[in-house]
């Protein structure tokens, strides 16, 4: 384990650009002047003007990142200049890599223009030097290369768009889940402060001028955290698409994350508790529970409990003199949590309630757990909001 921690690092360290291209350059010198000295001890001083134009070919392609045309021009004129003295019969591989960073390295048409040029000088030169059918086929020789160079460009490239799109998509999946909880729980607490603070100055006598206008400054304030939390709201999710819940990966993906908000420790457990606190604020609601209680995965747990808090925060804000009753069943495969309130019946002129973030809420909670919501008044009179949601069977 250790030993390929330490082949995983080092590898990191060549693939840093600087490093490899000296690393590059290091070899191929090296291996060409281990040649050199090799065939001058053999006394072949012909050979060694081909090592020595090899070993100063090399040199340019240090600058072949931030200067690859320039660095593909001095190749060329260094292969015309060895075909053209003998020293050489074709281009070098130094030549070839400088094509080779072309084509990764600068835009398609620059790169189409470098190809056109290389392959008329490198056909032209062929031509004159050794003129024989076909010698002009040499112009062919920087086109390999310069393609795959823009194959391996164009993929890169793409592999970083596709990274840079995910973690995109996580920022927004990350202030849409701010945006939930605010909100479920804060815009919630409020509510239910600017209910039990208008209902306490309801209460007093005409006499407690001063605990009443306390109280009244107390509720415009509450008034006017909501719309100020509203227009936070509408930033958090601007430029959003309805649905979209995930976390970037290690691998540059992005997962959908239903369980992400589930930390805050709310779940069905606490239905019974949120009930009371609907009736304290007043509206008179009941809770039922059909069938066996079973422990729910955290962000099922999770939608539950935001689901029945939204709709009695809802009828609580759309309704006067309500009562509500949430049903909570468990069954074999999935559970069902169903909200159902009295106000006013649909031919009296109620309506669902006024476009906001607490429907769309519910819809995300529970698609992001492969449920169905069905919400909007009924017939008889009242708003239904009811959840289905799939459980994981083993």
């Amino acid at each position: 384990m250790r030993f390929m921690r330490r082949v995983t690092a080092a590898w990191r360290f060549f693939k840093r650009p600087r490093v490899f291209d000296i690393t590059l350059v290091t070899v191929l010198a090296g291996a060409a002047s281990v040649g050199l000295v090799s065939v001058l001890r053999q006394g072949y001083p012909d050979v060694g003007e081909g090592a020595v134009l090899f070993i100063l070919s090399t040199l340019p392609l240090l600058l072949r990142r931030s200067r690859p045309v320039t660095v593909a021009a001095i190749e060329t004129a260094g292969d015309v200049f060895g075909m053209a003295a003998g020293i050489v019969a074709a281009a070098n591989i130094s030549s070839m890599i400088a094509f080779y960073s072309v084509g990764r390295y600068t835009p398609g048409r620059t790169a189409a223009l470098t190809a056109a040029g290389g392959g008329v000088v490198y056909g032209l030169a062929n031509h004159l030097i050794r003129p024989m059918p076909g010698s002009w086929m040499a112009g062919l020789y920087p086109l390999a290369p310069l393609v795959v160079g823009q194959l391996v460009r164009v993929r890169a490239e793409l592999r970083e768009r596709g990274q840079r799109e995910a973690t995109e998509s996580a920022v927004r999946a990350e202030r849409r889940r701010i945006a939930r909880e605010l909100h479920d729980v804060v815009a919630h607490h409020i509510s239910v402060i600017n209910v039990l603070v208008g209902g306490a100055r309801a209460t007093l006598p005409p006499s407690e001028d001063v605990a009443h206008d306390a109280l009244a400054g107390a509720e415009r304030t509450a008034r006017q955290a909501l719309a100020e939390m509203r227009q936070l709201l509408n930033v958090l999710r601007a430029d959003d698409p309805v649905g979209v819940g995930g976390v970037l990966t290690t691998d540059g993906l992005v997962r959908i994350e239903g369980g992400a908000d589930a930390a805050t420790g709310v779940g069905a457990a606490r239905l019974p508790a949120l009930v009371q606190e609907a009736a304290s604020a007043g509206l008179p609601a009941s809770l039922t529970v059909i069938g066996e209680p079973v422990t729910l995965p955290a962000a099922v747990d999770h939608a539950v409990y935001r689901i029945v808090q939204e709709a009695l925060t809802n009828t609580r804000k759309h309704t006067v003199g309500a009562r509500a009753s949430v049903r909570l069943a468990y069954e074999s495969e999935a559970v069902e949590v169903e909200v159902v309130d009295d106000g006013l019946p649909a031919a009296s002129g109620r309506t669902a309630p006024p476009p906001g973030f607490g429907l769309d809420g519910m819809a995300e909670r529970v698609a992001l757990c492969g449920g169905l919501l069905r919400t909007g008044p009924r017939l008889e009179g009242g708003f239904l909001v009811q959840a289905r949601i799939p459980l994981e069977t083993t």
